[in-house]
């Protein structure tokens, strides 16, 4: 006779696959946000390099937003700890201060 499975016994699969899109999210905030700070204007007068600054912040804090909605979810949150949204966050304010102060 088998016993009925415990509810949490798919937590490690669940994670498995929440853990993709929340790593793919904040890998892509990574990237833009380096891209946001290797980024250095010839001078005041190019307009090219602080709209990539600009663009590259915008990006940065799309995905770690989108990370952190992902996150907020009550059934997301209930198997993932709050450290797999920390480095997004994390990423998304270095962008802000990046984009505050030379964007």
């Amino acid at each position: 006779m088998t016993r009925p499975s415990h509810p949490d016994n798919d937590r490690g699969g669940l994670r498995l696959v929440l853990a993709v899109p929340l790593t793919l999210l904040t890998l892509i905030a990574a990237y833009f946000c380096w891209t946001a700070l290797t980024i250095r204007p010839s001078g005041s007068w190019d307009d090219d390099a602080y709209a990539g600054i600009v663009l590259s912040c915008v990006l940065t804090i799309g995905a770690a937003g989108a990370a952190t909605g992902l996150w907020l979810l009550p059934s997301v949150r209930r198997v993932m700890g709050w450290g797999w949204v920390v480095p997004a966050v994390a990423l998304g304010v270095v962008a802000g201060v990046r984009w505050g102060l030379g964007g």
